[in-house]
């Protein structure tokens, strides 16, 4: 049986969600049962569509169900077919959108730097066949956005981007979410800044918001007139609520993130082998993911190894990601004719560790301590 919580034993893991206090929202939200309004665009969705454009500095922002639904919204809204080139190195979640539709994922390989979409390995895989391009902000850091633009221009392709680590981020001082067709959020629990579950489609193509409307809500476009396959893909008023109430404190959360990660980097910089991700190129980060690569032949221990010894410890680190999407079941069956030696080579070495609000200092330095107590091959703990 697990034992009650309390400060003593709680699980520190990656993904707790940020949340505003309980007040703030139970406000926003008795006004949608005052109101008897639920869903079918409320005026809370309005209004944080308005507040959300304004912050990213967009045109047009429509909420979504979560990110997947959204995913795949742009995708059709975009008239995508055939091909699209991705990174294998990303959540599952950007291939399924997209095999869910009957368009094939040809997954690209990464910078080992940056652990972002090769530009390079992106054009060696165009073929008449490449309806679009793709780009994932991994962990926040804005990928190669100039480059794979002027790769897309070059070959009359869309570029899409799955920002569902970047909110909050920008990139040469633009804020992510008004690069390429579109910029599409994940709004999850586990996201900086959520709605409980929920996403977002961001972008500055009136024409194309306009079709993802039409799209997310049936394909109607007027009370009993239908005019396009369509599906529910609309956000609700209590998740808006929430987004609404999150989105004042968000500045706290990035700022309680950016403290923890200094405090990382402190706790473990002497430690040989472990490499934490590098922020210190971008001007606005949201900080959320602290991510360690782990070398094996210097730190005396694999990353797998030290992911079970921090979860006995109660602290729930995670493998993003692990395997990349290539390996995973619904695509492995399908040979591809390139290597992706980066991605596998990251996927061995790379760990999530907690962040976030449901952390204080003491917490952070409790889980360098840990890390620096794993056992090691061939390594004196104590000298």
């Amino acid at each position: 049986m697990r034992a009650p919580w309390s400060p003593r034993n709680k699980v520190l893991h990656v993904g707790a969600p940020n949340l505003a206090p309980w007040g703030e929202f139970a406000g926003l939200a008795r006004g949608c049962f005052e109101r008897r309004w639920l869903t079918n665009r409320g005026p809370l969705v309005e209004q944080l569509e308005a507040e959300l454009g304004q912050r990213l500095g967009v045109e047009h922002v429509i909420l979504c169900s979560n990110g997947t639904v959204a995913l795949e919204l742009a995708a059709r809204a975009a008239g995508l077919s055939g091909e699209v080139i991705l990174p294998s190195f990303t959540f599952v979640a950007t291939a399924h959108a997209l095999q869910w539709q009957g368009i094939r994922p040809v997954f690209a390989d990464v910078d080992p730097i940056t652990y972002n979409m090769d530009p390079a390995a992106v054009e060696a895989l165009i073929t008449p066949a490449t309806s679009a391009i793709v780009g994932v902000h991994l962990y926040g850091r804005p990928c190669a956005i100039s480059a794979l633009q002027e790769i897309a221009d070059r070959h009359g392709l869309p570029l899409l981007f799955d920002a569902a680590h970047a909110f909050g981020c920008a990139a040469d001082g633009q804020a992510i979410g008004g690069h390429g067709l579109c910029e599409v959020f994940s709004f999850h629990a586990t996201k900086v800044f959520n709605t409980g579950e929920g996403g977002a489609i961001a972008t500055n193509n009136g024409a194309f918001a306009n079709q993802v409307r039409l799209l997310q809500n049936f394909g109607f476009a007027a009370e009993d007139r239908v005019v396009a396959l369509g599906l529910n893909g609309k956000m609700n008023e209590l998740s808006a609520a929430l987004g609404l109430a999150n989105l004042r404190h968000l500045p706290r959360f990035i700022d309680t993130n950016r403290r923890h990660f200094e405090l990382y980097n402190q706790g473990l910089a002497d430690v040989d082998g472990l490499q934490l991700i590098d922020y210190s190129g971008q001007t606005i980060s949201n900080y959320h993911y602290v991510i360690v690569e782990v070398d094996n032949s210097r730190f005396g221990c694999n990353r797998d190894r030290l992911r079970d010894h921090l979860l006995t410890h109660g602290v729930l680190a995670r493998r993003y990601f692990t395997p990349g999407c290539h390996r995973q079941p619904p695509y492995n069956g399908t040979p591809i004719s390139h290597a992706l030696p980066h991605t596998e080579w990251l996927s061995e070495r790379l760990l999530a560790l907690p962040n976030g609000t449901q952390l204080d200092a003491a917490d952070v330095r409790r889980i360098c301590t840990q890390i620096r107590s794993c056992p090691r091959d061939g390594i004196n703990l104590h000298a």
